[in-house]
């Protein structure tokens, strides 16, 4: 019960979130060939594919080719992000003064060029 309860959910997650819903519009893709065949009984399922997907014309039935799948594409997920206008920021200015730490440059007596140096050459073959 609880891998069927998780492929239910995966799969409306998947729906609603993705392009996955297209493929709910398959039944129209089907109608609208049958209709096709009908007008035109040497259609193939490749040429139908080429008119409605490869070079598609405004004609008569534009508004049922609007609703093939993978025709019109939409943007399902949408984040929102509000920020409460109680929030307040505060700013307080204040100087440490009491902690130093020092900063060793290149030229302290204790920086040793060639072991710095040396991380930076490529392995040498004896």
């Amino acid at each position: 019960m609880r891998k069927f309860i998780s492929i239910v959910l995966l799969s409306f997650y998947l729906v609603s979130t993705t392009e996955l819903y297209q493929l709910l519009k398959i039944p129209v893709l089907i109608e609208h060939f049958i209709e096709h065949k009908e007008q035109n009984t040497e259609m193939t399922l490749m040429s139908f594919l080429k008119m409605h997907y490869d070079h598609p014309v405004k004609d008569a039935d534009y508004q049922t080719d609007q609703k093939l799948p993978f025709i019109v594409h939409s943007f399902p997920l949408a984040l929102v992000f509000t920020i409460s206008p109680n929030i307040t920021f505060e700013v307080k200015k204040q100087i440490i003064t009491d902690h130093h730490e020092k900063i060793y440059s290149y030229d302290e007596p204790f920086y040793d060029k060639d072991a710095i140096n040396s991380i930076w050459q490529p392995p040498k073959y004896c």
